[in-house]
């Protein structure tokens, strides 16, 4: 199955609520994925809010900078089906 983002929400600084196109939700800490490179640029709060989803499913922004979605439905934070959370 490919993975794909189908809408998310910046809950605070760097903490994302994705939602997978098979209604599969999590919460994930980006933060720690902006340390290097063009992820550095992210750190500011307004550049991060530029984020968006790409042609492929995965977040990106304007830099260049993305995360694929399969790599993130396997580092959330929390995690629910049918509206269920359950801590990780």
């Amino acid at each position: 199955m490919i993975n794909k983002i189908d809408s998310f929400e910046i809950i605070r600084e760097h903490l994302v609520e994705l939602e997978f196109q098979d209604g599969f939700r999590q919460k994930v800490d980006l933060k720690k994925f902006l340390d290097k490179g063009f992820g550095n640029e992210l750190v500011n709060k307004i550049s991060f809010s530029e984020l968006f989803i790409d042609d492929n499913g995965a977040l990106a922004w304007p830099n260049g900078f993305n995360i694929s979605p399969d790599f993130l439905r396997n580092m959330g934070d929390e995690k629910t089906v049918a509206g269920n959370f359950q801590v990780k």
